[in-house]
């Protein structure tokens, strides 16, 4: 797993990957910031129209800036990489001459991505924060957050609903990962994993502003993923959060395993 991990984030454009998904809500940061005009609220990404009144949600804000298509990108581009990127480069069947077992070597490839999920996501958060602290609006003096239902929320409590919706957004993009994951165990072309699991994403989005698509809404991946911000009512709404976290468990059972059957069975050439 070590040598995974090495190998991920030893190469430059995993953190130019990191650096570049910082870069727009940094951006809209300094927007803010300079022109003082935020959206109104209900409109533009969630949060993005309170953080000129508490910069300290703007590490949800960015997450939910980058969160319908710069994150996914990312994530799917690093997943598709994965198993086709040894394929491309020829050293995949050289990996399994050594006593390493098709399933542990798919486990360590997954377990680099959940890693770099991990760190894309809190990478988000983290700089939201603290660019967010340092150019935008301070924390209210009573120290407490009007909840989108219109009650007050303390600090403690807004501190431990963002948590939940960073760990949500993060098991959001697994199901992204896996896709990709098992794409990748289907072509020797990173290029073609990371497109194709993007088509599927971008597919989904569109299929759920079609009205004749309704019946299919409830079970594409991407139907839940903004549903983070039900944390943010006062009680928590966890209906959609838990519908949300169900489907991107069968997601991503279906796609590793499918990932899994075909990778133990192939014929590697490359």
């Amino acid at each position: 797993m070590l040598v995974e991990l090495g190998k991920l984030f030893g190469r430059r454009r995993t953190w130019a990957a990191v650096v570049l998904l910082n870069v727009l809500p940094t951006i809209v940061a300094v927007t803010l910031a300079w022109t003082g005009i935020a959206p109104r609220p209900g409109s533009g990404p969630a949060f993005l129209s309170a953080v000129l009144a508490d910069g300290t949600l703007f590490a949800i804000a960015a997450l939910a800036i980058v969160l319908p298509l710069f994150l996914p990108v990312a994530i799917a581009v690093v997943a598709g990489e994965s198993i086709a990127g040894e394929a491309q480069a020829g050293t995949l069947r050289y990996l399994l001459v050594r006593p390493v077992g098709r399933t542990r070597l798919l486990v360590r490839k997954l377990g680099a991505v959940v890693a770099f999920t991990l760190v894309a996501v809190l990478s988000v958060a983290g700089v939201g924060y603290v660019v967010g602290r340092l150019l935008l609006g301070d924390a209210p003096a009573s120290g407490s957050l009007l909840s989108l239902s219109g009650t007050a929320l303390t600090p403690t409590e807004v501190a431990w609903r963002t948590a939940v919706a960073i760990g949500y957004i993060t098991v959001s993009m697994l199901g992204v990962a896996a896709l990709a994951l098992f794409l990748s165990t289907l072509t020797d072309s990173p290029q073609s994993a990371s497109l194709g699991a993007m088509a599927f994403l971008i597919g989904s989005s569109l299929l759920l502003t079609v009205d004749a698509a309704r019946p299919l809404q409830p079970y594409l991946p991407t139907r839940y993923w903004l549903s983070f911000v039900d944390l943010y009512r006062d009680p928590v709404l966890w209906s959609a959060i838990e519908r949300g976290l169900a489907l991107q468990a069968v997601y991503v059972g279906v796609f590793l395993l499918a990932a899994w059957a075909n990778f133990t069975t192939r014929d590697v050439t490359s």
